[in-house]
């Protein structure tokens, strides 16, 4: 009997633990990145462009990462660096940057190295969860790359707010 409400009182004082010291993470994945690589390049398909696409996770960690047909080199990078700060700020690039522009404590966010103040990223939230990020580059402008970003999460079935 002894032994029993021993391993009772273990597993109870383990559960407790693990409870307070682990989170649950919930992230996009290679289906979901995949989808919303399709749904983007079916958007850049209605305005006859060929765009870079970043995918990146919860953690921006980069799940899928194209290069667009005749599209620059640069812009591979620019994806994803687009989809990295509107994951690490949960917000939109091109809002964020229109309200760097506005702020003069937020315009230093363009030096930091990672971020990439220009339109075409945006958080990916599934049931109010960030889940991750896609980055979008090569549409013609900030603009241009951040509908494409907006309606391959919507028609992904994500939103870009919480």
């Amino acid at each position: 009997m002894k032994k029993i409400t021993g391993l009772v009182l273990f597993l109870i004082f383990t559960s407790f633990l693990s409870a307070q010291t682990v989170s649950k993470s919930f992230d996009l994945t290679q289906e979901g990145a995949m989808q919303l690589v399709k749904q983007a390049n079916l958007e850049a398909q209605k305005l006859n462009k060929n765009v870079s696409i970043a995918v990146l996770n919860s953690s921006g960690v980069t799940l899928l990462l194209l290069k667009g047909d005749n599209v620059g080199p640069h812009n591979t990078e620019a994806s994803r660096r687009k989809a990295y700060t509107s994951l690490s700020t949960k917000t939109p690039s091109y809002i964020l940057m229109q309200n760097a522009e506005k702020s003069t404590d937020a315009k230093n966010l363009n030096t930091l190295p990672e971020l990439l103040l220009l339109g075409g990223g945006t958080p990916i939230f599934k049931d109010g969860i960030l889940v991750g990020g896609i980055g979008i580059s090569g549409g013609g402008g900030g603009e241009n790359d951040h509908n494409i970003a907006v309606k391959a999460a919507e028609n992904s079935g994500f939103k870009i707010t919480p």
